[in-house]
């Protein structure tokens, strides 16, 4: 970090700098230029507190020459994360993971038959929400623990692992007894409290980005996260939100390849809430794994019209199963694959060890 000082800033100011830096922990190195000083600021891990510096008489900006985040780097570590959710459900590797279903739990029925939807088109995992966050508080906002039990009872009939999203830590812990993977919403992507409580658990989470989070944002709270102990994060691209009423959100593709440069975590796109309409859900699906994603999260419910929530962005049943094929295609053509479902794998092993 280097501490640019302003023209002109006394011998007394300078050294005010260095005495804090050096307060803090680190060292502190004066660069005298011919205009002005710079203070360079040696062994910064990511926790220097800036503020403290920039308030500083004589002080004009501060300069981050190295990212706030450290392990979700790149640096920290060159090499992908492949985060192993259950069996047969991994994402970072070369497969491309499709996780399908209704935005919330609505009944027994309606779960369970999502599930077999997602399981018989040949996607990965089941999602599902429990608990959720409506911008208006007269909104359908769940079913909350009642639909744990309706998922687990899905994941028993279909053998999809599960994927669903905890608003709050006692939610969490609730979560974590059904759930194979926490899903973290993009409303609560800076809840700090609860990105420490996922990171306790250990449980792999799905973290979405903010509507209005920069990629910076979203890494630096995964950083949050794996700080807490838990390795196994997955980043979501789910839109943001922009000046163009056009679409619901602005689904940002050049996210993709930015935070495979910037981070080995694995990151997956949300072209459902990212669209906010099942006719542009579908290309832009497509686009995303053509981008590199390791994966998307599509809702698709049994009746789309009759959907307590989003359904306007809800693929019919034949509409996620013809995206589910093409999807294999995009992602044969750059040299990855969609995985079979967990229940196709297990029922192919069984006959393969009848034979």
């Amino acid at each position: 970090m280097l501490v640019v000082m302003q023209h002109g800033a006394t011998a007394k100011e300078i050294d005010r700098v260095v005495s804090v830096i050096k307060e803090m922990g680190y060292e502190a190195r004066p660069m005298p230029g011919a205009q002005r000083t710079a203070v360079g600021l040696v062994g910064n891990d990511g926790r220097v507190d800036a503020s403290r510096i920039e308030a500083l008489p004589g002080v004009a900006s501060i300069i981050h020459v190295t990212q706030q985040y450290k392990q979700v780097s790149r640096e920290w570590r060159p090499e992908n994360t492949i985060v192993d959710v259950a069996p047969g459900f991994s994402v970072g590797g070369s497969d491309v993971v499709i996780i399908g279903g209704p935005c919330s739990v609505e009944s027994e029925e309606q779960i369970v038959r999502a599930a077999k939807i997602v399981r018989d088109a040949g996607a990965t995992a089941l999602r599902g929400g429990a608990f959720k966050p409506r911008s208006s508080p007269y909104s359908f906002q769940g079913l909350g623990k009642e639909a744990l039990g309706y998922l687990a009872l899905a994941k028993c009939e279909t053998g999809l692992p599960i994927v669903t999203e905890a608003m709050d830590e006692e939610g969490a812990h609730l979560i974590a007894e059904v759930a194979d993977c926490i899903q973290i919403g993009a409303r609560n992507m800076q809840n700090y409290s609860l990105l420490k409580t996922v990171g306790k658990i250990g449980k792999p989470v799905l973290l979405k980005r903010g509507m209005a989070a920069t990629i910076n944002d979203l890494l630096l709270s995964a950083e949050y996260i794996i700080a807490a102990g838990n390795p196994n994060v997955i980043l979501c691209e789910r839109g943001v939100r922009s000046f163009d009423p056009a679409a619901r959100n602005m689904l940002d593709l050049t996210a993709i390849p930015i935070v495979h440069r910037l981070s080995h975590l694995p990151i997956i796109a949300d072209p459902s809430h990212g669209t906010g309409l099942r006719d542009k859900v579908l290309p832009m699906a497509r686009a995303a794994v053509a981008a590199g994603a390791d994966g998307v999260i599509i809702e698709v419910h049994p009746e789309p019209d009759r959907a307590l929530s989003d359904g306007a962005q809800s693929l019919y049943p034949d509409q996620f199963g013809a995206l589910v094929k093409e999807l294999r295609a995009v992602a044969a053509a750059i040299g990855r694959e969609v995985p079979p479902t967990p229940w196709a794998a297990a029922h192919r092993n069984r006959a393969v060890s009848l034979g």
